[in-house]
């Protein structure tokens, strides 16, 4: 039926006025505790969003859900009011209002099955509309800002959330302006002191960074006016967390940021676009590597821009971006920029890819428990397209292995995955996929997928859908082999670690398993990895701290591990560790006062230390772990491996990968057994990383075994 201007118009004035009706309600409602902050929560959440043209009825609904979801309103209520049309929209947002992750959750756990549900809910609501999530991150970003007097562990949990839900989500719909703000406050509750400490720099410099950015912004215009653009220029803040992010990414301090001073240039069309970016470079020479053109390579949420890295007056570097008004609409409202395609504008093509991704992610599966797993890597990362050997173009996450592109093809093929061709070359299953790779699957007999493959740090998969699948397969085996098969993984883990003093109960209790048979069946069929009993071993070698006070001695410069040492009740001492046990964090140590090289740092368990104890107990001094940050352990290990051409290369490739310093390499050869054993001294931060290593090493080609040394 053809609607007639007149009949949109009246439409569009009832819309508007829906926002004032919603108030108005609210004002008759009777006194009720709980009223007026659910009112108030309502109004802050409505400015938040306000810059995105939300529709009337919308605008309503973000007004009257506090209520609702505080259970002071009911939806029957609204029935026979100029309301009634809104309920549905306050209703849907009052259910995505109660959503909430867990108070002791912790990334990396599974969710139960209401919070699952709840999480595909606002999922569903996606598809649906949007905008109604759009309102809910507005909410968060309002509970985030209210949170700054609250407990502590109240902000950690909101903090928690935001990152794992709501900062990403942000991101993919690509609404920026709630996404800097959300994640900078996320980013002060969980690091306050890193946060201070970037945010005190940006303040000490601010006053010369504007009088910089005042000086390139009038010359820029200048230039820009005399070549006929009519061009708008602005200084672009920096968020303290993508500086952060961009520090640890990159390994680099914050001098080195580039983009610390950085201005936007807006112009009419793309033509101006390009030839603004000309201007720029005839004023000021550009940085080799630092150019990127999202305008013909927009990105997968349809951002463009220019951006170009100078140096610019006085040698420093400056960043440039150069987009048109609407580039500048899409980045700051993202999908909000396109809310009236329904009523005729037609849809955008890289919201309709994340709709679909959000459709296939919320198909019928057997468990919800990966379903955290599944959105971070089915909708919040990016995508890599390989080819099949019949030329079909199979899409996968960023980071897929061969491996994954197998179980993408059947699930059997990956169950019976034996070795992969990529390009006409074969190559591990733990190789990375690359767009355009041609990938042909080897496969044998019978199903025998490998428990290895779901441990995330061995990097078999990429796809939690994958992981999910090799889970199901392990569950229909028998439980006793699971059993059996989970007690040699304790023992050899254990082993690895030179652990075997913990009881295995108490392995399990840390673990939050009921008792060590569980553990063993959990670790069987793959719903445990390893990692689980490095991180369970971790924890109980951690110990609650002394009550005596701590002399630590100032740290040399050079930041070895030894000087991290706390010695209780002693002054400035030497300290070193002992190359009979080579203890690492947080395994229980002991000082013994040497006659010549100050404390020698022994492991508790240690036979060399127990006899030196026999013998002086009066030189046995307590000492504890400090808490000094990127401070590494030496380690000794021994490899047996059968000798092959590349083979150290391979070890040390595997070290680099891993950032591993190794401090010594010993190798002889083994000519009865035929092997060579190489004897290795590396440095690492904790017993996780140990044990992360020490796997990877194992799945070297013609290595046998991989042992620490004690």
């Amino acid at each position: 039926m053809q609607v007639s201007p007149q009949e949109k118009a009246e439409s569009e004035q009832e819309a508007a006025g829906l926002p004032a009706a919603a108030r108005a309600f609210i004002a008759t409602l009777p006194p009720a505790a709980g009223l007026g902050e659910a009112r108030a929560r309502g109004e802050a959440v409505l400015a938040i969003v306000e810059p995105f043209a939300l529709p009337g009825s919308l605008k309503a609904a973000i007004l009257l859900y506090p209520l609702l979801r505080d259970e002071l309103l009911s939806a029957d209520s609204l029935a026979g009011t100029p309301l009634a049309t809104v309920a549905a929209e306050a209703a849907g947002l009052a259910q995505l209002g109660r959503f909430e992750l867990p108070a002791d959750w912790r990334p990396g756990e599974a969710l139960a099955t209401s919070q699952s549900d709840a999480l595909r809910r606002m999922l569903l609501s996606v598809v649906s509309d949007p905008r109604l999530v759009l309102a809910r991150i507005g909410e968060q970003l309002h509970r985030l800002r209210e949170a700054k007097s609250a407990p502590l562990a109240e902000q950690k949990r909101l903090a928690v959330e935001t990152q794992e839900i709501y900062g990403p989500l942000a991101s993919r719909l690509g609404v920026w302006q709630l996404k800097w703000e959300l994640e900078d406050l996320a980013f002060r509750y969980l690091d306050p002191e890193r946060y201070k400490t970037i945010a005190r720099a940006l303040n000490e410099k601010r006053a010369e960074r504007e009088h910089f950015l005042e000086d390139v912004k009038v010359t820029l215009q200048r230039e820009l006016q005399a070549a006929g653009i009519d061009a708008e220029i602005s200084a672009r803040p920096k968020h303290i967390y993508s500086i952060w992010r961009k520090m640890r990414r990159k390994g680099i301090d914050l001098d080195q940021i580039f983009d610390m001073r950085a201005i936007r240039v807006f112009v009419r069309d793309v033509t101006q676009c390009y030839a603004a970016l000309g201007i720029v470079h005839n004023l000021w020479p550009y940085l080799r590597g630092e150019f990127d053109d999202y305008i013909a390579n927009p990105k997968d949420n349809n951002y463009q821009s220019l951006h170009t890295t100078v140096i610019g007056p006085g040698g420093k570097t400056l960043e440039v971006q150069i987009r048109t008004f609407d580039m500048h609409r899409h980045a700051e409202l993202g999908v909000a920029a396109h809310w009236r395609y329904k009523e005729g504008g037609g849809a955008v093509r890289a919201f309709d890819q994340k709709i679909r991704f959000l459709r296939q992610l919320l198909e019928p599966t057997e468990t919800d428990s990966d379903l955290l797993d599944q959105l971070r890597d089915d909708v919040f990362e990016d995508r890599v397209y390989a080819v099949s050997p019949k030329g079909d173009v199979v899409e996968l996450p960023a980071g897929a292995t061969p491996l994954d592109f197998a179980y993408h093809v059947h699930t059997q093929v990956g169950h019976r995955c034996r070795g992969a061709k990529v390009n006409g070359r074969i190559v591990p299953l733990t190789y990375t996929i690359r767009n355009a790779d041609r990938i042909e699957i080897i496969t044998g007999p019978v199903a025998q997928p490998s428990r290895d493959w779901l441990n995330p740090q061995l990097r078999y998969l990429a796809s939690s859908r994958s992981r999910t699948k090799v889970r199901n397969w392990f569950r229909q085996q028998d439980k006793e082999q699971n059993r059996r098969q989970g007690r040699e993984i304790v023992e050899r883990e254990l082993a690895r670690l030179n652990a075997r003093d913990i009881p295995i109960e108490r392995i399990a209790a840390q673990a939050r398993i009921e008792d060590p048979d569980s553990l063993y069946s959990a670790l069987g069929s793959g719903d445990l990895t390893s990692a689980a009993i490095a991180n369970a071993v971790q924890q109980l070698r951690r110990e609650a701290p002394p009550d005596e006070i701590a002399i630590r001695r100032p740290a040399r410069r050079d930041g070895s591990a030894a000087e991290q040492i706390a010695v209780l009740g002693v002054g400035d001492l030497m300290c070193n560790f002992a190359r009979c046990c080579r203890p690492v964090p947080p395994e229980k140590i002991v000082g013994y006062i040497t006659q010549a090289r100050g404390v020698s740092i022994h492991r508790d368990d240690c036979g060399n230390f127990r006899n030196l104890n026999a013998r002086n107990p009066e030189r046995v001094i307590d000492v504890s772990w400090g808490k000094a940050e990127n401070a590494d352990y030496p380690v000794d290990l021994t490899i047996q491996a059968f000798d092959r051409h590349g083979l150290l290369r391979d070890i040390s490739g595997l070290l680099a990968d891993e950032r591993v310093d190794v401090e010594s390499l010993q190798t002889r050869a083994d000519p009865k057994n035929l092997q060579v054993i190489m004897q290795l001294s590396i440095s690492v931060p904790d017993l996780p990383t140990l044990s992360r290593v020490i796997s990877r090493l194992e799945q070297l080609p013609n290595v046998s075994s991989v042992r620490r040394r004690t």
